[in-house]
């Protein structure tokens, strides 16, 4: 028998289900991985009781493009990316990721996952494409390792780069691979790892790291190879390579993704802010979805994205953290917060602000039908348990309770929540990830930084 737990007393619980419903003083049932049921003064038996009392409660939000071996780059003074375009920043910081190892992978992923959790994300994907000399074919293994001890639900993108430095990409020979091995390792993990069923910890995504640094055969072998396995596939599209694909191939991305096939309800692209709206309507009309990531696009002072006209057109766009390299920051909430900004700023210009409620829809709802995920995204019966709580009842957000809907991006709750819930599990709580010790592994992957990327990147800027 499934264990129980009631969540009684929540101040609200903003389910995000097609009527938008928010339950205020009410229960919430939930047995195994799985809600059972909401509602007032809920009378069934129960395993554990969660005192709820001035909480707001929320669906777990979905990060639908990361690359969490990026952590160990984060706050590095010798990567201006401010001052670089896409190319220019990838040239010089791919020399800096071949010095990576399956410890640095490990090691990097547990703290971006953990941030992910304490700001209330509870569905994961990450893009690994730094398979080097040293780390071998383990990233993905090990990041499963990282996931399974934190308890975060993770879909891992089996990212390549196939395309030598010498024909036209930015990657290293240190971090080359062939199409053939990386097929074979996509085989081997799929095996290991891809659960498509209801409540699945784990998922494996097919994902190229990029056109501009593959051969053609890598993304049409993809194609062929994710569909016959029923998997998804993603890639970066839309991030300033036009120019290169344009005379590389005589045809900018999109459209050379379309003619391969790389297109359709089961592929989703990083980014997109140099496509135009005739390209939006393409990829709403193929059901391909864009994962918005706020913070690099800031940083790099890239164009923003017109979610609002994107959404009437039809297309899904999900939220983003993007690696540390281009964003420090692992938060959800906060790149949810910027997001919504950067689109009040936008719709000065061209009218039309999405509310910040819908902003918490594209992080959560949109970003389960990303992932292909109808068991996650919104809290109502036969819906995955994962959920995070935030404390109403402090100081600081005396006054904004009117609403509990557009509270979080609107009002900027983007510190710590004050519970996560993943598969009916509690992961963190009142300041403490539950399954881990902390400590012990902050001080273990400090000193792997150190030892693996630390020194050798200031060694490497001194030389110049």
């Amino acid at each position: 028998m499934e264990s129980t737990i009631l969540i009684r007393n929540a101040r609200a619980i903003v389910t995000c289900d097609g009527q938008d419903r928010v339950y205020y003083d009410s229960d919430m049932l939930i047995q195994g991985p799985k809600i059972v049921k909401i509602g007032k003064n809920l009378t069934d038996p129960h395993d554990q009781e969660i005192d709820a009392t001035d909480k707001f409660v929320y669906p777990g939000l979905i990060n639908t493009h990361h690359h969490f071996f990026q952590t160990f780059v984060r706050n590095l003074k010798t990567i201006d990316y401010p001052n670089m375009t896409v190319p220019q920043w990838l040239d010089k910081i791919y020399r800096i990721f071949q010095m990576v190892d399956d410890q640095v992978i490990y090691y990097s992923s547990l703290p971006a996952m953990a941030d992910l959790l304490k700001h209330g994300c509870t569905c994961a994907f990450d893009h690994q494409y730094c398979f080097t000399k040293a780390t071998g074919k383990a990233p993905v293994d090990r990041q499963m390792e990282a996931a399974s001890q934190l308890g975060i639900r993770y879909h891992a993108g089996r990212g390549v780069n196939t395309l030598p430095r010498e024909e036209g990409s930015t990657i290293p020979a240190n971090m080359l691979e062939t199409t053939d091995e990386y097929l074979k390792d996509c085989e081997r993990i799929i095996k290991l790892y891809h659960d498509p069923k209801p409540y699945s910890m784990s998922q494996i995504v097919m994902a190229p790291c990029q056109p501009i640094n593959s051969y053609p055969e890598t993304f049409t072998e993809t194609v062929t190879f994710a569909r016959e396995k029923g998997v998804r596939m993603h890639t970066h599209l839309g991030e300033g390579e036009n120019e290169i694909m344009v005379e590389r191939w005589g045809k900018r991305t999109l459209d050379w993704c379309g003619e391969i096939g790389f297109l359709g309800p089961d592929v989703w692209i990083a980014h997109g802010w140099e496509l135009t709206p005739k390209e939006y309507e393409v990829l709403a009309k193929a059901g391909t979805g864009v994962s918005h990531c706020p913070g690099p696009a800031i940083l790099g002072g890239f164009p923003i994205l017109p979610i609002g006209q994107m959404q009437e057109m039809g297309g899904c766009v999900s939220l983003g953290c993007d690696g540390s390299a281009t964003n420090d920051s692992s938060s959800l909430l906060d790149s949810m917060r910027t997001a919504w900004m950067m689109q009040a700023w936008h719709s000065k210009q061209r009218g039309g602000c999405i509310s910040p409620y819908e902003m918490l829809k594209i992080a959560t709802v949109n970003g389960a039908k990303t992932l292909g995920r109808n068991d996650l995204g919104s809290l109502e019966p036969e819906k995955g348990a994962d959920l995070f709580m935030v404390d109403a009842g402090v100081l600081e957000l005396t006054g904004t309770l009117h609403d509990p809907r557009n509270l979080l991006a609107r009002t900027g709750v983007t510190g710590n929540v004050w519970l996560t819930m993943v598969n009916g599990q509690v992961v963190f709580q009142d300041g403490h990830l539950t399954r881990v010790d902390e400590g012990k592994l902050a001080r273990e992957g400090e000193a792997v930084c150190t030892k693996v990327l630390r020194e050798p990147c200031e060694a490497f800027h001194n030389l110049g």
